[in-house]
């Protein structure tokens, strides 16, 4: 029942081809969000180029394109608020959203370019921003949640 979801919950299409996984990322306005995304690196020949998009993922590349690297650094930037902040080297690929809008949500897409035919592996990742609650508590208060 839906009181048990956590913030961050996994979930797997069924589909032929390669695992397309993803995650549900909440957050509020305002915020800082990061959505995961990973590879497995074992060694500097595993580097490799990937992109993040808006909308699922297509057959290649990303759809509405926000961020591209080289898998060493990142080469094209569509909007300083979309930002890569994990360690490339190791296959952290995780889009940190700076200052989250409510514009922000919906569905995005993490390709990571592997060799091969259709060895890219790909991830859709639902990202829902909402309003933040106006407190309506006196500035003097703190509560125990402005621990971030």
């Amino acid at each position: 029942h839906l009181c048990a979801l956590r913030s961050t919950a996994t979930f797997v299409f069924l589909s032929t081809g390669p695992t397309v996984s993803g995650s549900l990322v909440k957050g509020k306005v305002g915020q800082n969000i990061t959505v995961p995304c990973f590879y497995s690196v074992k060694g500097t020949r595993d580097i490799t180029s990937m992109c993040w998009g808006r909308d699922s993922c297509p057959v290649s590349k990303c759809y509405r394109t926000i961020i591209w690297t080289d898998g060493w650094k990142v080469t094209e930037q569509y909007n300083s608020r979309y930002m890569l902040k994990g360690n490339l080297l190791m296959g952290d690929v995780s889009l940190t959203i700076v200052n989250a809008e409510e514009a922000d949500s919906g569905i995005y897409c993490c390709r990571v370019e592997i060799s091969g035919w259709f060895n890219d592996q790909t991830s859709n990742h639902k990202v829902v921003i909402e309003k933040a609650r106006i407190s309506t508590a006196s500035p003097h208060t703190y509560t125990s949640e402005q621990t971030s």
